[in-house]
């Protein structure tokens, strides 16, 4: 019998967002000048705060693979990465003056995370440049978490041990999937033997968690072929396992375009690709972090859930229990205090703005108090899978049940199919609501409520 079954797929696996922050990224407004973002960091300054996340975007790839949706670059033009660290220096001076607490004292860091576009783009004599940058300003923890997402196709054992001597501790390889047609379909080529031997080489150099990224619903993908790739991602066995759906929208990812859709698996193989993935990494001892994630039971990832400590933010789930994160590069987001801000998404307007002296943010928003409760409220659902009425109550200062008088209605189906339980304590997801569990929080969401444009999200599942 399936984990997920049809009749729960046809009903509850709806577009909606994935909640790395509420309100979600597409409700901010203008903000050109970044006073939401500086506002933030001066007033985290003042005062004794947590430390924070850094998350740094890298946008270079030296090809395109047709399913990103990502903010990319396509260069094989080296010197831009260059170009783009001057000014990635710049915005960190920016930044670290602005959060310079008594005495000019530098802002704590415990989680750092290169992501892309392909970090691994930039050469080793930059990634070194990148990290001395960044802890000349920041002041690192000994125990940061420092993680980066890898191109296999870019590293060898050497760069491998480069990232390890520069402080990454935690390696992130973009898989997708380990059959050959598959991979020619979305152009990214790179055989299990290669992927084996780069995870051979980071387990012997001693890294703390190894995560690898695949999707499902990709062209020419069929319950066989997955059950492959599958069979061979568990061989391999690494800390992490992100297992994403792919969500076909050519009109809005230009790359896509490239992909024919008469090859895409119809929604039955991918529930049952989904069924397959999920009994296949919790037979081979994976524990479900929620959304698309699996960890294995000693992973840090997988111990935080357990003891109700799991965070989520725009990196997904963490360990971090800071809420604080400071983007930095082309469209990166931050989120410090009540405030949310996303930099500018080219290049030209990034080097436009730091040149002019100002911080690179095109929008922000500053929370209110309905949203500050209502992401607390998401943010329960999404980590620990739980909400206490009670303890939000005192919180708040808000009767719940009245408050949440629409949200709690939307929650009856939910209960309906065994997805959800409420006691007079609070709500609790079930097992197999879980999976589902984006589309309980949306009950939550005033915003996607109010304006009902759903469908520009990909699906739950």
């Amino acid at each position: 019998m399936s984990l997920i079954s049809p009749a729960l797929m046809q009903r509850f696996d709806i577009p909606g967002p994935r909640y790395t922050s509420y309100p979600t990224a597409d409700r901010f407004l203008p903000d050109n000048r970044g006073e939401a973002l500086t506002g933030a960091l001066e007033a985290r300054a003042a005062g004794p705060s947590l430390p924070l996340s850094l998350y740094v975007h890298l946008p270079f790839c030296e090809s395109v693979c047709y399913y990103c949706g990502c903010n990319k670059v396509i260069t094989k033009d080296h010197g831009k990465s260059q170009d783009y660290l001057r000014y990635l220096e710049r915005e960190a001076d920016l930044v670290a003056s602005r959060l310079a607490g008594p005495g000019g004292k530098s802002a704590a860091v415990s989680q750092l995370h290169l992501g892309g576009g392909s970090p691994t783009f930039l050469s080793d004599s930059e990634l070194a440049l990148l990290v001395s940058t960044l802890k000349a300003r920041f002041d690192f923890l000994e125990e940061a978490e420092c993680s980066i997402e890898i191109d296999p196709r870019t590293v060898d054992e050497g760069r491998l041990s480069h990232l390890r001597g520069l402080g990454f501790n935690r390696l992130s390889f973009g898989v997708q999937d380990f059959d050959p047609r598959v991979q020619a379909a979305v152009h990214r080529v790179q055989p299990y033997e290669q992927v084996a031997a780069l995870m051979q080489s980071a387990r012997a150099l001693q890294f703390d968690s190894i995560n690898v990224d695949l999707i499902y619903g990709l062209p020419y993908q069929n319950p066989e072929s997955f059950a492959r790739t599958l069979e061979q991602v568990v061989t391999v066995h690494p800390d992490r396992i992100a297992l994403y759906a792919y969500a076909h929208l050519p009109a809005r990812f230009k790359p896509q375009r490239r992909i024919d859709a008469d090859t895409l698996p119809g929604a039955d193989l991918k529930l049952q690709m989904l069924d397959q993935a999920i009994r296949r990494f919790l037979a081979d001892g994976y524990e479900y972090i929620g959304m698309d994630h699996f960890a294995l039971p000693e992973d840090q990832l997988a111990r935080v859930k357990r003891d109700g400590r799991l965070q989520r933010n725009f990196q997904g789930y963490h360990a971090n229990p800071g809420s604080d994160l400071v983007g930095l590069g082309v469209s990166a987001i931050s989120q410090v205090g009540r405030a949310y801000s996303q930099n500018v998404k080219t290049l030209a307007e990034y080097t436009g703005a730091l040149d002019a002296g100002r911080l690179p943010v095109e929008r922000g928003l500053t929370l209110d108090d309905d949203d500050r409760v209502r992401r607390d409220v998401i943010m329960r659902l999404m980590c620990q899978g739980r909400v206490n009425f009670e303890a939000l109550e005192r919180q708040y200062g808000i009767r719940f049940e009245t408050y949440f008088e629409e949200a709690l209605a939307r929650i009856r189906e939910f209960e309906q199919f065994g997805l959800v339980s409420r006691t007079p304590a609070g709500l609790e997801v079930s097992k197999t609501g879980w999976f589902f569990v984006r589309a309980v929080a949306m009950a939550f969401d005033k915003y996607l409520w109010q304006h009902a444009d759903h469908q520009r999200f990909s699906k739950v599942l």
